[in-house]
């Protein structure tokens, strides 16, 4: 079963699990991002913050990474506390063990999993059988620290995250549905522009319209991104194809062709407009060079972030 639906709205997440931030309140994210910035910075002051000492952290990757491993592991280690790497294909899932025997004997040993993997059910099995806290590092369904780092970016940039309208261009995947229900909880305003039959998984678009209607925000699907992209404050992009998809590269080439964000294309936003995306990126398909290294860019920014609301994250589930 998806973990599609709101649990009761949490004020405090210790203990908890993070599979997706429609799980979490609206004040709690909020609490998250001021926790952030706290913690970045102590980090850009050189001011220790050893708040999880003598905790241990679990990665478990089956799909590669390098933000999010590297960017939880240097963030563990600065918050005091230790990671194991625990490679999906090494451990005895691998080899048919049950994912809930798994789970049971990984909560014996360390204080919370991050796990990287394919399938959002896969996640959800495991924090129904753990009792330490799973966090979410990417599934098929939902990747909500990289959201939580776009908003971050967002919140430094333009001050504030409250009727911003943001436009997502390209696939209706893993970091559109996060983006969605993130933009939803804090009354933001989003467009995502795809090609038709490429939109966003109709039971996440369904709940992302309901939070933004709860919190004064409006979540829209587009089929045009000339007509999307009109005032917008934040232009975000993805790759057209992602891991596992590569059968698919060639179609997908054709069917994207006009939805790659441009000089052209972004003429329409505002004229302070920040562009993000989650990278890795592919210049001359979804961007072209001039437009991520250009002067309205913050992908690095946004990468870097990454780091900071995790840390946040680790610190409110752990300490």
């Amino acid at each position: 079963m998806l973990s599609l639906q709101a649990k009761k709205a949490n004020t405090s997440i210790k203990g908890q699990d993070l599979l997706t931030l429609a799980d979490y309140s609206p004040a709690t994210i909020k609490a998250l991002l001021k926790k952030a910035k706290e913690l970045k910075k102590a980090y850009l002051s050189g001011e220790p913050t050893p708040i999880l000492q003598g905790k241990i952290l679990g990665l478990i990757f089956d799909k590669p990474s390098t933000r999010t491993r590297v960017s939880f592991e240097a963030g563990m280690l600065q918050l005091g506390g230790q990671v194991i790497h625990l490679n999906g294909q090494e451990l005895q899932l691998g080899r048919g063990e049950p994912i809930s025997d798994t789970a049971k004997v990984l909560s014996s040993y360390i204080d919370a999993v991050m796990i990287r993997t394919l399938s959002h059910e896969r996640v959800v099995e495991l924090a129904e059988h753990a009792t330490i806290p799973i966090i979410n590092g990417l599934t098929d369904l939902y990747h909500p620290c990289q959201a939580l780092a776009d908003l971050l970016t967002i919140q430094e940039e333009k001050g504030k995250l409250e009727g911003i309208k943001m436009v997502y261009i390209g696939d209706g995947n893993n970091v559109a549905h996060s983006l969605m229900i993130a933009a939803a909880k804090v009354g933001m305003n989003l467009v995502v522009a795809t090609p038709i039959g490429y939109e966003p998984n109709e039971k996440v678009t369904e709940l992302a319209k309901k939070f933004a209607l709860e919190n004064g925000g409006e979540i829209s699907i587009e089929s045009d991104p000339t007509q999307a992209v009109a005032g917008a404050d934040v232009i975000y992009t993805d790759v057209w194809t992602s891991m596992g998809q590569e059968a698919e590269n060639a179609q997908r080439l054709i069917d994207f062709k006009d939805f790659q964000v441009n000089e052209k294309l972004v003429l329409g936003a505002k004229d302070d407009y920040l562009f993000l995306h989650c990278l890795p990126a592919h210049r001359g398909e979804e961007v072209t060079g001039e437009v991520i290294d250009g002067n309205h860019s913050s992908v690095f920014q946004q990468a870097g972030n990454r780091l900071h609301v995790q840390k946040a994250l680790l610190v409110e589930i752990l300490q």
